[in-house]
């Protein structure tokens, strides 16, 4: 048997809308799958190649979201500090914050709820909960 997760009992979380800190400021990436572009192209009702051409560029042989000049997501809108494709977002934006680099550590969490005003937060997240988001994404 196993040793049991650090954070077994559960995790608080609850996304603060608004807040838009997961999708603003550091360059990085959001990657993206041909299903996930598919989804997003058709909900921006934009032909799929033109779709690529705008919003997406490739990286180490993979699929990231663009970003404008400052590092937020190409989706963010400022002016309402919400995603402009928040129907069909990518499951890496979905599965905030259970990713395996944000669980490796204790430290680790508290490093994320000093940026994420909604991690530590709000109702119990269960461990069955957090390890299907994290089956769900490997960040």
């Amino acid at each position: 048997m196993s040793e049991k997760p650090w954070y077994h009992e559960g995790l608080r979380f609850q996304c603060h809308s608004g807040c838009g800190r997961c999708c603003t400021g550091e360059p990085g990436y959001v990657w993206v799958n041909p299903e996930e572009i598919r989804a997003l192209a058709q909900l921006l009702r934009v032909d799929l190649a033109e779709f690529e051409a705008k919003y997406t560029r490739r990286v180490k042989g993979r699929w990231s979201l663009v970003e404008v000049y400052n590092g937020d997501c190409i989706f963010f809108e400022n002016r309402t500090r919400r995603c402009k494709v928040y129907e069909a977002r990518p499951r890496q934006c979905r599965t905030w914050p259970f990713w395996n680099s944000n669980l490796e550590s204790p430290e680790a969490w508290r490093s994320v709820c000093r940026t994420c005003p909604g991690c530590g937060d709000g109702p119990l997240v269960s461990l069955p909960e957090i390890e299907n988001q994290m089956a769900l994404i490997r960040l």
